[in-house]
């Protein structure tokens, strides 16, 4: 091997290791690992949620949503989709749009309006997420991801330590070995011991 062919085989090393890394921060950037739908403080506490439908790249998949939505813009499952792509991006403003127009043609779904109460909650809208998190209560009185969540924002967010015991109880009488409550409950506590 020459001097010259030796320097070439070193540039494109570098070069391809570069390229290769700015695909993985531009990938990363669009497609983040995937979240659980609740809040910030549970994801620690629950079991990762499913990675979108469909495979492929993030962007073909956008796209293709939007030109079904283009066709049809009642198009649930694309609705939904497209909103679960935004919650997962941390696009808190446009899933809750996504997640609006959703229940304006599916209403009363306790997942999705569990899943806007989050949306809420990280827009600072910690009265209108608890009145999300109710509504899902009372399609489904036992939908205990909006309890959780309801007992997050009351306690984490609004100082309410008092009610959002009361909910941890429910918690516990749903689900009485569910770890995430009692760590909850025990930041809670810590957060009322320190004032």
């Amino acid at each position: 091997m020459t001097k010259d062919h030796v320097l070439t085989l070193i540039i494109g090393v570098l070069l391809g290791f570069i390229s290769g890394y700015m695909i993985h921060e531009r990938m990363a950037e669009v497609h983040p690992q995937p979240r659980v739908h609740g809040a910030a403080e549970a994801a620690a506490m629950a079991p990762p949620a499913m990675p979108p439908q469909g495979g492929g790249a993030p962007n073909a998949m956008v796209q293709e949503l939007q030109a079904r939505l283009q066709q049809d813009p009642n198009d649930t499952d694309a609705i939904l989709r497209l909103a679960n792509l935004n919650f997962d991006i941390s696009n808190w403003s446009r899933a809750k749009e996504l997640y609006d127009r959703y229940l304006e043609l599916e209403p009363g779904d306790p997942n999705i309006l569990s899943d806007m109460g989050v949306c809420l909650r990280n827009m600072q809208e910690f009265d209108q997420a608890l009145a999300a998190f109710d509504r899902a209560l009372e399609k489904t009185p036992d939908h205990w991801l909006s309890r959780f969540n309801k007992a997050i924002v009351l306690g984490i967010d609004m100082g309410e330590y008092d009610q959002a015991e009361t909910v941890i109880a429910e918690l516990r009488q749903m689900r009485p070995d569910a770890p995430e409550v009692d760590r909850l409950a025990q930041e809670l506590e810590r957060r009322r011991a320190s004032g």
